[in-house]
């Protein structure tokens, strides 16, 4: 993952072909996400995110712990890497996305326009669950939308 001479983009295609394939323990990379500079993380997750696009049963409780946790993140990349993931997990754990939903919607009003619209995206996803906070939920997002236009 530190080889400078490998481009960012194949690091990302060659680390989600060896997760989605099981030629690495999803895991394994969770664990050795969590130790790495802000960049090598977020290619982590970024791998993570093309990988849960396609297929969710990659949608574990570890990652959805580490995601959620990596909203919080400073670095940009890795917030939005991570809402992204989130947005296509959420339906796997309905009844745990509270502390999730929080961490979004601090996301929904960051300065940077690709955390704004990644976790625009997760919160939607969200929505589409029916789950039991959908209407308060819902409330919020109009008011970050308000907030937004102006």
């Amino acid at each position: 993952m530190s080889d400078k001479t490998i481009k960012p983009n194949e690091k990302r295609e060659t680390l989600s072909s060896w997760i989605s394939e099981k030629k690495v323990d999803a895991l394994e990379v969770i664990n050795f996400a969590k130790t790495q500079k802000d960049a090598i993380k977020a290619t982590c997750i970024e791998a993570f995110e093309f990988v849960t696009q396609k297929d969710k049963s990659f949608a574990s409780p570890e990652l959805f712990t580490f995601v959620v946790e990596s909203l919080q993140d400073k670095a940009p990349r890795t917030k939005w890497e991570s809402a992204k993931v989130l947005g296509n997990i959420a339906e796997k754990f309905p009844n745990e996305l509270e502390i999730a939903i929080a961490h979004l919607l601090q996301n929904a009003e960051h300065e940077g326009t690709v955390v704004r619209w990644a976790a625009a995206f997760a919160l939607g996803e969200i929505v589409k669950l029916k789950t039991k906070q959908q209407a308060d939920l819902m409330e919020l997002i109009q008011g970050i939308c308000e907030r937004g236009e102006k």
